[in-house]
């Protein structure tokens, strides 16, 4: 039987984090270098690509970095590579990539909705197709897609709508359980983590007007904190969760069982 600290370790293992340059995207691939793995680290702007590429090498891991839109095939393809010629390998993938637009919905504009879908959930299965390539050789993986509690609920009571971030974390929860089926028997495991509100900068100005709400429709009473995620990240790339497989995580204080 494996001892705790085995199941847990990630030492050896090459992961690629989209979004990866700050924010929740960081904290996850703090986790994932802290457990052992090798880093790609996926972003669209160097401003912070490179500081956080530089902290972590600092820091004794073993990271690189790679701009890159996640809704650019070429770009896409070009990563994977690179992680290849790097690393000599891909065992992790985490589909963190992500933005967002606010309007009601009847006067939400199209390429708006586009611009979400495309980089939420096009870009996803971009990255997914890539990496699954090289997985399927290799015969196995771990890709952990961050979806959100909106692709599991209405947020008919937070703020302005964002039907396209709502229906593009819906769509990536149900990519996710098509993945674990297509390729649970090639060894590949797909899950999903389904955040509720942690301080962001993508959330850190509708908190502004409905934390109070928000906490207080929480059974935890508060939002989440730094260092909730990267747990959960590292349980589900590692050999801790070889059981499971085609689940949403949900890590919400609570908020979506009210």
């Amino acid at each position: 039987m494996p001892h705790i600290r085995e199941l847990f370790n990630l030492s050896g293992r090459v992961a690629l984090v989209t979004g990866g340059s700050r924010g929740l995207g960081r904290e996850m691939a703090d986790g994932l270098a802290e457990a052992g793995a090798s880093l790609m680290l996926v972003a669209r702007r160097e401003q912070w690509l490179t500081p956080s590429v530089a902290e972590m090498k600092a820091a004794g891991y073993q990271c690189e970095g790679m701009l890159c839109d996640v809704s650019n095939l070429k770009e896409v393809e070009a990563v994977v590579e690179r992680t290849l010629e790097v690393f000599g390998g891909l065992d992790i993938l985490v589909n963190n990539a992500g933005v967002t637009w606010g309007a009601p919905i009847e006067e939400m504009p199209l390429e708006k909705w586009r611009a979400v879908l495309e980089t939420n959930l096009t870009g996803a299965f971009l990255c997914a197709q890539q990496a699954g390539r090289v997985m399927l050789a290799r015969g196995g993986g771990s890709i952990i897609n961050v979806a959100s509690v909106a692709g599991l609920l209405g947020m008919a009571d937070y703020g302005p709508s964002t039907v396209g971030y709502v229906a593009s974390k819906g769509g990536l929860i149900a990519m996710t359980r098509e993945l674990a089926a297509r390729w649970g028997r090639h060894g590949i495991r797909a899950n999903a983590i389904a955040q509720g509100y942690f301080p962001s900068r993508m959330t850190e100005r509708v908190l502004e007007q409905i934390r109070k709400r928000v906490e207080g429709n929480t059974p935890l009473g508060r939002v989440g904190r730094v260092g909730e995620l990267k747990a959960v990240v590292v349980f589900l790339a590692s050999p801790a969760s070889s059981y499971i497989t085609g689940q949403t995580i949900v890590v919400d204080g609570g908020a979506s069982i009210v």
